[in-house]
């Protein structure tokens, strides 16, 4: 029998290692497609564990055992759960229910307001200056696009919603975030286990840059979204507009779409203000609360808990956002990041070693 040469053997590793490869990427993608349904409570548990795993780590470092560190925390963060569904839910819901009844209205008088613009615009410039389909858009058709943005969302949010209710949600979550938690370590060491080992230290580089970019987006978008969510409620409730708690609070939450939540946030609160007190005064007040908002966000809140570790531009993260969401409804929506972070820095690790390679430094032929 002929001895297998080196470069047969090498060969034949390189195609096994790459079988593998797919047919893992092809499992978790099958995986994932047909038990999407159930998932959400599990994905919602794993970011979780690892939003407080550095918090259970540090009790556990001064002594406290693990499982008792992570009951403890989860004990806590259930207390202030329920303090806010007892006190602020009910407040919210209504809020929400007339918000969605009389949007309608808000949207017609805004309608009729940038209607009569438009036609004072043109009886200054004179006829012909401003066209008939401008005219058509101000009368007709901010409705639909408002509907198909809203029926977009309904969408995205109610297909994750769909299977899993919320007392599912509300059992199954702290459960598995519990055995998450006390496991983590063992977790984290079997799985190194497992890596193989001619690629050990690369795949464990690239999984510290991957936790390193999550980290600070998850971490320091929850603070900046939460600190937001106060600015915007208060601000918008000083200054007196109807429903400024629950814009505000859900300008605050999609703030984790980098400019989106702010926008909608603020197109929201000046329909409200224009139909409650036609005029500049009330569209000022609505501006300045968001204005310094996001000046205070931009200049104080993400470089003290962002800086500059965060490494995903805010292009590729509403793109991974919107994408996730089309596919695998709010369950997407949760993954976008973590899929995003880690593709992002697969892309840099494989660019520094192209920028590296003979491909881009050899001079081309003669």
């Amino acid at each position: 029998m002929s001895e297998i040469s080196p470069e047969s053997r090498g060969r034949r590793v390189r195609w096994q290692r790459a079988a593998l490869l797919g047919a893992f990427l092809f499992s978790v993608w099958l995986f994932f497609h047909l038990f999407s349904p159930i998932l959400l409570p599990f994905v919602m548990a794993a970011g979780l564990a690892y939003f407080l795993d550095p918090a259970v780590s540090r009790l556990e470092a001064m002594g406290v055992r693990r499982w008792i560190g992570a009951l403890v925390l989860l004990l806590t963060l259930g207390v202030f759960v329920t303090m806010f569904i007892l006190q602020l839910y009910p407040v919210i819901a209504d809020q929400a229910a007339a918000l969605a009844q009389s949007l309608p209205t808000y949207i017609s008088t805004a309608q009729k307001d940038f209607g009569h613009f438009i036609s004072s615009v043109q009886e200054r410039l004179g006829p012909g200056q401003v066209s008939a389909k401008l005219r058509d858009i101000a009368a007709n058709q901010a409705g639909a696009i408002v509907s198909f943005a809203g029926s977009a969302v309904t969408n995205i949010i109610g297909g994750g919603f769909a299977v899993v209710n919320v007392l599912t949600l509300l059992i199954v979550t702290p459960i598995v975030t519990f055995y998450l938690l006390r496991d983590w370590p063992a977790i984290i060491r079997h799985v190194d286990i497992w890596l193989p080992r001619p690629y050990e230290a690369v795949i464990r580089a690239q999984a510290l840059e991957v936790n390193r970019v999550l980290a600070a987006w998850i971490r320091g978008q929850a603070i900046c979204c939460m600190v937001l969510a106060l600015i915007y409620a208060l601000g918008l409730t000083m200054i007196g507009l109807d429903f400024g708690l629950i814009v505000g609070l859900a300008a605050g939450v999609l703030s984790f779409i980098p400019y989106v939540g702010t926008l909608l946030g603020g197109i929201t609160a000046m329909l409200i203000s224009l139909n409650e007190n036609p005029g500049w005064h009330g569209i000022l007040m609505v501006f300045l609360v968001f204005a310094c908002g996001q000046t205070i966000n931009d200049y104080v809140i993400q470089p003290r808990f962002l800086g500059d570790r965060l490494g995903l531009p805010a292009v590729w993260v509403i793109f991974s956002l919107f994408a996730g969401g089309a596919v695998f409804g709010f369950l997407g929506i949760m993954l976008a990041v973590p899929v995003a972070a880690t593709l992002g820095a697969l892309v840099r690790f494989w660019l520094r070693r192209y920028l590296q390679s003979p491909l881009y430094l050899d001079p081309a032929p003669e």
